[in-house]
């Protein structure tokens, strides 16, 4: 699977871990950013990486903060963005089965390398379930699209 990496200094150690665990797993990864511990803004990273997403440059992208709060808020703020913040395996499995998200955002500071391998791993594996879910996310679609929905 081709995945698009992005973090803030604040995650740029939990992404280089997971870089090197999805490369080795034979995925073909991206890194938008950042590119060492130096402060840096979330946004810039965030907005690089889910423009690569969107654009179908990577089916998926990991992005990782402190928090992940402000990854996910900025990432989206991108039409076609669908970023979850997880913390566990049962977020990261309903996020891609009920939400269809396409980007997961991690707290680095909250969660241990282990943990953030096990929630990886369920997501990338995780398919979308369809069905009822289908019409909520195309209500925000619509919305992202003509500032309205069917509502």
């Amino acid at each position: 699977m081709n995945v698009a990496l992005s973090s803030d200094h604040r995650g740029y150690a939990s992404k280089e871990q997971i870089k090197a665990y999805l490369t080795a797993a034979g995925h073909n990864v991206s890194d938008h950013g950042c590119e060492n511990t130096a402060s840096c803004d979330y946004p810039d990273t965030a907005l690089a990486g889910a423009k690569v997403v969107a654009g179908g440059g990577a089916e998926r992208g990991i992005f990782f903060c402190g928090t992940g709060i402000g990854m996910s808020i900025a990432a989206n703020k991108v039409a076609g963005i669908r970023a979850a913040l997880c913390h566990d395996e049962l977020t990261a499995e309903l996020s891609r089965r009920h939400n269809d998200a396409n980007v997961l955002c991690l707290p680095s500071d909250l969660i241990g390398d282990e943990l953030m391998r096990r929630v990886v791993d369920v997501w990338l594996r995780t398919e979308y379930e369809g069905g009822r879910h289908d019409r909520r996310l195309q209500k925000i679609t619509e919305y992202e699209n003509n500032g309205q929905c069917s509502v």
